[in-house]
């Protein structure tokens, strides 16, 4: 008799109560709502507003650029070998990029511009990316994808990668998700490789109460359980921290942490952090977006002893601590 081995994907398609390990992005669904979100939290009294409203136009300008755009599909030979070899099916960090990249940027430059009410300083911006010759995109876009920090131009960084995710993002919205392999390294995208920015637990339909960590550059998701350092895969001294009343009393302190949508999740085998956020206790929560708008959690984290277990791919640190380098770690 001969009995066949049933792979992760085809238990999942059979089995009707199995957690969905991964959930791929819908092209049009991804950055309209990002943007929605981001001028939401910045009219919250946010201490980055500005920022955060000029990042709303710049995911304004994504939504409008994959509309119209097709970014060039893995051929079945990489595929059926990144499944092969346990690797991301459209790795980022290959070397090997849709050359369209550079040309989206271009057009989420004119929009950008077209939005008008520009800073001097971002005239400056914007007139200097454009001036940018190819070599000099690529070998940013390899910095920022091996998040070699010194490489990275801070200011810059943000476009190139919105550039990056439009073409990534339309290409993960493609992908069979039974086609994904599980990779060797559980804290990085299955789809592309890259960190997660942050997490969620969802509510509705197969995804309640389940906990996913979506990608900074192709916005994929991936379950992970909870409790689980999503760096070191540690389930050792896991914690939560909130941003509390400063002068609350204790109860009053463990109130807000029990009520609080948004949590910084951290591990004390590797002394990082990411954050989670708990759908139930705030519905438009967006894991990139609201990852962006708490820099004071972040502070919170610093002042703790805990760091970034991978920087927002929209606000690049001036320095790292070189130390961090390797694991994508940073101030």
């Amino acid at each position: 008799m001969v009995q066949r081995i049933l792979e992760a994907g085809d238990i999942e398609s059979l089995d009707p109560s199995a957690i969905p390990r991964i959930r791929t992005p819908q092209r049009l669904a991804v950055f309209a709502p990002r943007a929605a979100r981001l001028r939401q939290l910045a009219a919250l009294s946010n201490p980055i507003a500005g920022y955060l409203r000029l990042m709303a136009v710049l995911a304004d300008a994504q939504q409008a650029v994959i509309a119209d755009f097709k970014a060039q599909p893995p051929s079945a030979e990489s595929i059926a070998s990144a499944q092969q070899h346990s690797m991301p099916l459209i790795p980022a960090l290959s070397g090997v990029r849709d050359p369209a990249w550079r040309d989206v940027l271009r057009q989420l430059l004119d929009r950008i511009e077209a939005a008008g009410s520009l800073t001097p300083p971002l005239t400056a911006l914007i007139a200097r990316l454009r001036t940018l010759d190819p070599a000099t995109l690529e070998a940013q876009a390899d910095a920022i994808f091996a998040q070699r920090f010194g490489a990275v131009d801070p200011a810059s960084a943000p476009f190139i990668m919105a550039a990056l995710q439009v073409v990534w993002t339309d290409l993960a919205a493609d992908i069979d998700r039974r086609a994904v392999p599980y990779l060797e390294t559980p804290g990085l995208c299955p789809v592309c490789g890259s960190y997660p920015v942050a997490s969620t637990v969802r509510i509705g339909g197969a995804y309640d109460n389940y906990r996913y960590l979506q990608c900074g550059l192709c916005s994929t998701e991936w379950h992970m359980v909870r409790t689980k350092c999503s760096n070191c895969d540690s389930t050792k001294g896991i914690a939560y921290h909130v941003v509390g009343s400063p002068d609350a009393d204790e109860a009053t302190r463990q109130a807000e942490a029990k009520n609080a949508a948004l949590k910084a999740e951290s591990c004390d085998e590797c002394h990082t952090y990411r954050k989670i956020g708990i759908q139930s206790k705030d519905f438009d929560f967006d894991p990139f977006a609201d990852d962006l708008a708490s820099l004071t959690l972040d502070l919170l984290m610093g002042a703790e002893g805990y760091r970034r277990a991978s920087p927002h791919p929209w606000l690049w640190p001036e320095q790292a601590d070189s130390a961090a380098e390797p694991s994508g770690e940073s101030d």
